[in-house]
């Protein structure tokens, strides 16, 4: 296991800078996940900390050796790519050993070694067949034997699910969470789809623009958003932000925390709105609403078909945003003029 430091990294690409200024610290054994918008930097922070691009400034720390001059051979990572990169003429076998080979180890050993790794992943009775005669999910095993018996450090995974159907990510994320436990080793995993992301992570670094925005668990960054953008991002839906509420503020507030029926016991913030649309997703149903303040999403399991409505938001619900997008607290003042809307 390892833990890894970045310390003032950053990445230019020409005259544009990608990476601005980036500092993230990987503790050792964490699963820890980059999630972000295309385009976000993700991609070229994982490739750095592996080699595959030089920074053009910072440090890269694994257990405290800067790596920023060593080559990706020589830091003990392995990589799991999207496309999985497995020769088509190789049996699954061949392509797992193939690493071994280059390295000089000697038969027997990399036998054991393959066998171990294919029984923790089961792949042993596909052991002599050729990518071309395997499932996706299988594809993508065979890509992660591959790196797992080369006994990595670290495992650096670049959305190594995005090319998989729905069902097969689900069944594949549950396995990579397992496998994570079983090795007890440090994942890093690239990702735009949050549902990985929280599912997945224990520790969720969120980037936007080479900028990290927040960097905390699963639960932290949903119950706890520090900006504006990290609410908007992490939820689906995402969190409902009004400007318009409080002069140069804005007022968040979760889908799901909407109420169909008054609260007698809490105080609450008062919206009308007309339903524009309703989308029914089995035992939940996830309404539009049309307020005076825009457009509003009330994730429920309350059934209406009503299409004017007034909802209600309990105070404790609700989240403060400054211009800046930055998260602050309510004065009472702010509160009292939000419960007289």
């Amino acid at each position: 296991m390892s833990s890894i430091k970045l310390i003032g990294l950053r990445k230019d690409f020409g005259q544009e800078t990608v990476i601005p200024d980036l500092n993230l610290e990987i503790h050792d054994g964490s699963f820890t996940v980059l999630v972000g918008p295309s385009g976000c930097g993700k991609s070229t922070t994982l490739r750095i900390i592996a080699g595959l691009e030089k920074p053009t400034a910072g440090e890269i720390l694994i257990d405290g050796k800067n790596v920023a001059d060593v080559p990706p051979g020589k830091r003990n990572l392995a990589m799991v790519f999207q496309n999985y990169a497995l020769y088509p003429n190789m049996t699954v076998r061949s392509n797992i050993e193939f690493g071994l080979k280059n390295k000089g180890i000697v038969k027997k050993k990399r036998d054991a070694l393959i066998n171990e790794v294919c029984e923790i992943v089961g792949l042993s009775p596909y052991m002599e067949r050729k990518p071309g005669n395997l499932s996706g999910g299988q594809r993508q095993r065979v890509a992660l034997a591959r790196a797992m018996v080369k006994k990595p450090r670290v495992f650096l995974m670049d959305e190594p699910l995005s090319n998989l159907d729905a069902k097969l990510r689900a069944s594949m994320r549950i396995e990579l969470i397992e496998l994570h436990k079983r090795l007890q080793t440090t994942f890093v995993y690239v990702t735009h789809d949050q549902v990985e992301a929280m599912s997945m992570g224990d520790s969720i670094v969120l980037m936007n623009e080479g900028v990290i925005m927040q960097h905390s668990s699963p639960k932290a960054i949903y119950h706890d958003p520090q900006n504006v953008f990290t609410a908007r991002f992490i939820g689906t839906p995402p969190m409902n932000v009004f400007e318009g509420m409080l002069e140069d503020f804005s007022v968040g507030f979760r889908p799901e925390k909407v109420l169909f029926e008054k609260p007698e016991d809490v105080k609450h913030l008062v919206i009308n709105g007309k339903v524009i649309t309703r989308e029914q997703l089995g035992a939940t149903i996830n309404y539009s609403v049309e307020t005076k303040y825009g457009m509003m999403m009330v994730h429920t399991d309350f059934d209406t078909e009503q299409t004017k409505c007034t909802f209600y938001v309990p105070v404790s619900a609700l989240f403060l945003f400054a211009k800046d997008g930055t998260r602050c607290a309510f004065s009472d003042t702010q509160l009292k003029t939000l419960l007289k809307l």
